[in-house]
C-alpha cells in the first residue's frame, strides 16, 4: 500500500513537472526564433539533379547558410563551402529551347553549361559587366546586355557585334541646332569672312564623310534624354530590339526620423510617397535593325482605353474627361521562331489587363484578350502592373498561355493567335499557381488548391488540357521544386502545427515522400502545439466565412475570446500549413491554455477564395472585412459559450487598421483591442496598394472618408492599445501620431500607446516582440476576464 502511494506521488510530481516545463510564456515564444530549431528554405537542385541545395542553420550560426543533401546519401546534411558555391550553376541561367544548355554571366564573363557533358566553359571575357544573356534562334549566337546596349556574340567565329547604339542623355548635335538666331548668324558670318576657318570646317566635314563611308556600318545613335532605359531584348531572329523607357516623377517623400542613430544625432530616413502622387510613365520602344530606326508603341486602339470607372456616377457634379487612360506595357514575350511577340498591358488604374499581339514592324497592337474588373485586376499568376505572372508561348509558335480570373478564380488558358480561340485548361472553384511546361513539352506541372482552399498540391496535366494527376499526398502545403531531369520532387512541406521540413519523392502519384530534415529543437517539441479547427461561420449577408478556431478545455474555459486579424489584406491565414504568423500562432496556443477561445478569420479581401472575395472590400475598407469580424464574434457567443462584453481583437498592419475600425465602429461587440503598426488614414499610405482598392483620394474622396479610422475616432468606447515602430518606413509613425492628437482632442482617456524606437514595420528584436505581447496579454486579462 505504501509502495502504491509512493508511485502515485511520483506520477503526480512527474505530471506537474511536465506541465511546468511545457507552460508557455510570452518571454518563451517571443524570444529569438532559433529556439524553435532550424527549418529549410529556398530549395534548388544542382544542374545534374543529384544534389538538393537549401538554406539551413544546422550549426547555430548567426544566420542561415547554404547546405546540401545528395540523393546518394540522403541522411547526410552538409554545409556548402564558398568554393563550391561559386561553381554552382545559378538557377536564373537561361536555357536553350531543348533545355540541354544554359547561359549565365558573372561580372564581365559569359559562361555556357552543357548538361550532357556536365561541364561549363567560359565563352567570353568582355571587360564590362554582362547581364541577361540569351540564346537566339541560331543557338550559336548569343545576345547579352552591357552598359545599356545589346551585343551579339557568335560562338564559332568569336566575333562580337554591337547591335544598338543607345546613349543616355541628349543628342549634342540637337543642342547645337537649338542655338539662337544670333549665334547662327555670327557663325555663318565668320565663315564668310575667314577663308582659313572655312577651309578647316570643310575638311572636317569631308573627313567625317569619308570615315562614315569606309567604316563598318554602325547603328544610328538613340538618345534617351532624361528617361531611364530597361528591359532590352533582341528578337530571336535578330531583326528587332525592344526596350522600355521610364520617366520617373519627382514626388515629395515622407521623412522618417531616426532618434536612435549611432551618431547621437537625429537623422531622417527617406521613405515612400503617398497615394495619388504622379505615376511613373512607361513607354515601349522598338528598334528596327533593318531600317535603323526607332518607333514607340501606341495603345490608342486598345478596346476600352477611354472607359471611365463605374464609381464616377457617385460624383455627378464633376466633369469627367474621356481620354486615353495611362497604361504600363510589359516587355514583349517572343515566340521561339521570333516571328511574333505578345505583351501584357495594364491600365494605370489597374481596372484593365490586355494581352496583345505586337507587330514589330509597325508598332501596332492586336488585342487577343481583355480582362476588365471594376475593382482591380489581380489574382495568382495574373501579375502586376510591371509584368510578371504567367505568360508565354507553346513550341508550335501558334498558341499562347496565360492565367485569368475571368470565371472568378485564377485559371490557366490557351489562346490560338491565328483564330482567336481561347480554351480553359483548368476550371472550378479553386486557384492555380506557378504552372510551367515539362522538359519534353508534352505536359504542364502546376500547383493548385483544388482539394481544399487551405491545401496545396502538385499536379501534372496534358499540354492541351485533360485530367490533372495529383502527385503529392501529404495534407498541408506541398511546395515542390522539380529536379532538372523531372524524376524527383524536392518538397518543402508543413502542416498547421508542424514547421517546414524537406522531403524527397519520386515523380509519381504512387510514390511516398521521404522526410530528409528534422529541424525542431527539443524545447519546441516539448509543447503539444494545437492543430486548430478549420471552420466556416455564416456572415449576415449569407457568405460562408472561413476561420481557424482554437477552443480551450471545457474545464478551463474563461468565457472570453480573442479575434486575430491577419495583415496585408490580400493574404491567406486559414490553411493547413505552418503560418507565416508563427509567433501569433504560438500566442494563440498560450491564450487557449489560459482559457480563451481564439478565432483567426480569412475575412473579405483575403487571398485564396477567388476574385469576388478579394474585391469585396473595393471602395470600403472597414466594410465587409469588419462585418466579418463582428459576425465571427456573434458566432463565438452563439456556438462556443463566449460572454458578451468579453471579446477582444488584435492584429498588425492591415490587422491593426481593422482593430481600430472595430473599436471605433463596433464598440458594442469589442471591449478591447491591440492595434499594431496600423494604418490610420489611407490617404497617407502608398499608391500601388491603396489606389487599387480605393482609387485616388482626389478622384474618389468618398472611399477614403469611409475607410480611414481617423475619421471615426469619436466612436472609441472600449480599451485601445496602439503599438508602433518609430522607424516604420511602410506605415509611418506619423499615422499613429496624427491619431493620438485626434484622440486627445476628443478627450478620450481609455487608450495608451507603446512606441518602439528601433523597429521598422516588421519587428526584429525579441525584446520588442516580448514587450508588445506582454502589453496585449495584460490588456486582455485586465479587461475581458470578469
Amino acid at each position: 500500500m505504501k509502495k502504491l502511494h509512493t508511485s502515485i506521488l511520483f506520477l503526480f510530481f512527474f505530471v506537474n513537472l511536465s506541465i511546468a516545463q511545457n507552460k508557455l510564456t510570452v518571454e518563451k515564444i517571443m524570444q529569438d526564433p532559433k529556439w524553435m530549431g532550424t527549418f529549410p528554405s529556398n530549395l534548388d537542385w544542382d544542374a545534374q539533379g543529384q544534389l538538393i541545395y537549401f538554406n539551413y542553420n544546422k550549426n547555430q550560426d548567426p544566420s542561415d547558410s547554404l547546405y546540401k543533401i545528395s540523393l546518394n546519401q540522403t541522411s547526410q546534411i552538409t554545409k556548402v563551402g564558398l568554393k563550391e558555391q561559386l561553381e554552382i550553376i545559378p538557377n536564373n541561367a537561361s536555357d536553350n529551347i531543348s533545355k540541354t544548355k544554359k547561359l549565365f554571366s558573372k561580372s564581365d564573363e559569359l559562361f555556357l553549361y552543357e548538361s550532357a557533358l556536365n561541364k561549363k566553359k567560359s565563352l567570353l571575357l568582355f571587360g564590362d559587366r554582362i547581364s541577361n544573356p540569351r540564346f537566339l534562334k541560331d543557338e550559336n549566337r548569343i545576345a547579352f546586355e552591357s552598359k545599356n546596349n545589346l551585343y551579339v556574340f557568335d560562338i564559332p567565329s568569336g566575333k562580337i557585334q554591337k547591335v544598338t547604339n543607345i546613349q543616355i542623355g541628349v543628342d549634342p548635335e540637337s543642342k547645337e541646332k537649338k542655338a539662337s538666331q544670333k549665334e547662327e548668324w555670327l557663325k555663318e558670318d565668320n565663315l564668310r569672312l575667314l577663308g582659313v576657318i572655312k577651309d578647316r570646317e570643310d575638311k572636317k566635314a569631308q573627313t567625317k564623310a569619308y570615315r562614315e563611308a569606309t567604316e563598318e556600318k554602325k547603328p544610328k545613335p538613340f538618345f534617351t534624354g532624361t528617361k531611364q532605359i530597361s528591359n532590352l531584348q533582341l528578337s530571336p531572329d535578330e531583326k528587332f530590339v525592344t526596350f522600355s523607357l521610364i520617366t520617373r516623377s519627382e514626388n515629395k517623400r515622407t521623412d522618417v526620423p531616426d532618434y536612435t542613430e549611432v551618431t547621437g544625432y537625429t537623422t531622417n530616413i527617406a521613405a515612400r510617397t503617398k497615394v495619388g502622387d504622379d505615376p511613373v510613365k512607361v513607354e515601349l520602344g522598338i528598334y528596327n535593325l533593318t531600317t535603323d530606326s526607332v518607333m514607340m508603341v501606341s495603345a490608342d486602339n486598345l478596346p476600352g482605353i477611354k472607359d471611365l470607372p463605374d464609381y464616377v456616377k457617385d460624383y455627378p457634379e464633376k466633369k469627367w474627361e474621356e481620354k486615353d487612360r495611362k497604361i504600363i506595357p510589359s516587355s514583349p514575350v517572343f515566340s521561339n521562331d521570333g516571328k511574333n511577340a505578345i505583351i501584357n498591358i495594364r491600365s494605370f488604374d489597374n481596372k484593365d489587363r490586355w494581352i496583345s499581339l505586337l507587330d514589330l514592324s509597325t508598332g501596332t497592337l492586336k488585342t487577343l484578350d481583355r480582362q476588365r474588373d471594376e475593382a482591380w485586376v489581380g489574382g495568382p499568376g495574373v501579375g502586376s502592373s510591371f509584368g510578371g505572372g504567367t505568360l508565354g508561348w507553346l513550341s508550335d509558335n501558334k498558341h499562347i498561355y496565360f492565367q485569368s480570373e475571368e470565371t472568378g478564380f485564377s485559371h490557366l488558358y490557351l489562346l490560338d493567335i491565328t483564330s482567336g480561340t481561347k480554351k480553359a485548361l483548368t476550371a472550378g472553384n479553386y486557384e492555380v499557381f506557378n504552372p510551367f511546361i515539362s522538359k519534353d513539352g508534352k505536359s504542364w506541372y502546376l500547383t493548385s488548391s483544388e482539394v481544399h482552399p487551405g491545401e496545396r498540391h502538385f499536379y501534372k496535366m496534358p499540354l492541351m488540357g485533360g485530367k490533372m494527376e495529383k502527385l503529392t499526398s501529404m495534407t498541408g502545403n506541398n511546395d515542390v521544386t522539380l529536379s532538372p531531369d523531372e524524376k524527383q520532387l524536392a518538397i518543402l512541406f508543413s502542416s498547421s502545427n508542424q514547421p517546414w521540413e524537406l522531403y524527397l519523392q519520386a515523380n509519381s502519384s504512387k510514390a511516398k515522400a521521404k522526410q530528409l530534415t528534422d529541424g525542431q529543437s527539443n524545447a519546441f517539441k516539448e509543447y503539444p502545439w494545437r492543430e486548430s479547427s478549420l471552420i466556416h461561420f455564416d456572415a449576415a449577408d449569407g457568405a460562408k466565412v472561413p476561420a481557424r478556431l482554437y477552443t480551450p478545455d471545457a474545464s478551463n474555459n474563461n468565457g472570453a475570446a480573442v479575434i486575430f486579424v491577419h495583415g496585408a489584406g490580400y493574404l491567406q491565414n486559414v490553411h493547413k500549413w505552418w503560418s507565416s504568423y508563427f509567433r501569433e500562432y504560438m500566442f494563440h496556443n498560450l491564450l487557449t491554455d489560459l482559457g480563451y477561445t481564439v478565432l483567426d478569420i480569412d475575412y473579405r479581401g483575403s487571398a485564396g477564395y477567388g476574385r469576388d472575395w478579394r474585391t469585396a472590400i473595393y471602395r470600403h475598407m472597414g466594410g465587409k472585412d469588419l462585418s466579418d469580424q463582428v459576425d465571427g464574434a456573434k458566432y463565438l457567443m452563439a456556438q462556443h459559450g463566449v460572454n458578451a462584453g468579453s471579446i477582444g481583437i488584435y492584429g498588425g498592419s492591415y490587422g491593426g487598421f481593422i482593430t481600430l475600425m472595430a473599436l471605433f465602429n463596433a464598440s458594442e461587440t469589442f471591449t478591447s483591442g491591440g492595434a499594431l503598426r496600423s494604418v490610420t488614414d489611407w490617404a497617407h499610405y502608398n499608391h500601388g496598394y491603396t489606389s487599387n482598392i480605393l482609387n485616388e483620394p482626389f478622384n474618389d474622396p468618398i472611399a477614403y472618408e469611409r475607410s480611414s479610422p481617423i475619421n471615426f475616432a469619436e466612436g472609441l468606447k472600449g480599451n485601445l492599445l496602439i503599438a508602433h515602430g518609430m522607424l516604420d518606413v511602410n506605415v509611418h509613425f506619423q499615422d499613429v501620431v496624427r491619431l493620438a492628437q485626434r484622440l486627445i482632442e476628443l478627450e478620450k482617456d481609455n487608450w495608451e500607446m507603446a512606441v518602439y524606437p528601433v523597429e521598422d514595420h516588421g519587428f526584429v528584436e525579441p525584446s520588442s516582440w516580448t514587450d508588445e505581447y506582454k502589453r496585449i496579454l495584460k490588456l486582455f486579462n485586465e479587461t475581458l476576464l470578469k
